[in-house]
């Protein structure tokens, strides 16, 4: 029929329509078929990052705790593996959906979504630590 259609995807997941539905193949009780453009389509940058505890803050025999950050925009690309950094942002829940959420209950995992980063050094390695710490 040619008529483009613009889906905004607004989950963790996506699923692309297959089938037109414009006014056109409504009326013409026909099926027509989408194709995903990937030229025609807006991508906008993020970033999901794992940050963890600094060594030397674990105690002995303890395992490392772990944070969800989730970046977007600017925010994109400033932060690396092995980077000491602070992340001020907003907690968040993450609520459960379908079969898994029946099983949970009132659980659900929680994310930080990032505001600012601030960068103290680029690698752990290259950290000097002071009287402090």
């Amino acid at each position: 029929c040619g008529c483009e259609i613009f889906q905004p995807v607004t989950s963790r997941q996506f699923t692309p329509m297959t089938e037109c539905p414009s006014d056109e193949c409504k009326q013409n009780n026909s099926k027509g078929q989408l194709f995903l453009s990937t030229r025609a389509s807006k991508f906008l940058p993020f970033q999901e990052v794992k940050i963890q505890e600094m060594a030397d803050q674990v105690p002995v025999g303890h395992i490392p705790r772990t944070l969800t950050v989730h970046c977007h925009g600017t925010l994109t690309r400033q932060i690396n593996p092995g980077d000491v950094i602070d992340v001020a942002g907003i907690f968040l829940p993450t609520p459960y959906t379908g079969f898994k959420a029946i099983r949970a209950g009132l659980l659900t995992d929680t994310y930080l979504e990032a505001q600012h980063v601030n960068q103290h050094k680029k690698a752990y390695d290259d950290l000097v630590f002071d009287a402090k710490t």
